[in-house]
């Protein structure tokens, strides 16, 4: 789907309410196009442990405008298969990311964070 709009509109339809009972969580599923304006956005919430990352932030369930009470997991759940056509796991979305020798650089700070060792840029 395009739109968090057309989602909450798909969400409408299948538990009821209006779009504005579920903007909030599908605005925070595609907030990463922020970042990335294409599919790879996806990589830092489409997956299981976004949804429960959801459900973290807006609790575990939803309450519509009508009082109807749904798991905010449904909604989020929802959004990914609507995307991607099931939910994969994190790991899923990891093995797919080609690696880069920029990405296993470390650098020493025993010095920065150890004030008894000693400096060896002054010896």
């Amino acid at each position: 789907m395009a739109h968090p709009y057309h989602h909450a509109l798909s969400s409408v339809k299948m538990w009821g309410g209006c779009v504005e009972d579920y903007l909030a969580i599908h605005d925070w599923f595609d907030a990463s196009k922020a970042i990335t304006a294409d599919f790879r956005h996806r990589a830092l919430r489409h997956h299981a442990e976004g949804v429960f990352m959801a459900e973290t932030i807006f609790g575990p369930t939803l309450t519509l405008l009508s009082g109807r009470v749904i798991p905010t997991r449904w909604v989020g759940e929802q959004h990914v298969r609507e995307d991607l056509g099931a939910i994969p796991s994190f790991a899923d979305w990891v093995k797919s990311i080609r690696p880069e020798p920029w990405m296993g650089r470390t650098q020493r700070i025993e010095r920065d964070a150890d004030p008894v060792l000693p400096d060896r840029t002054t010896a």
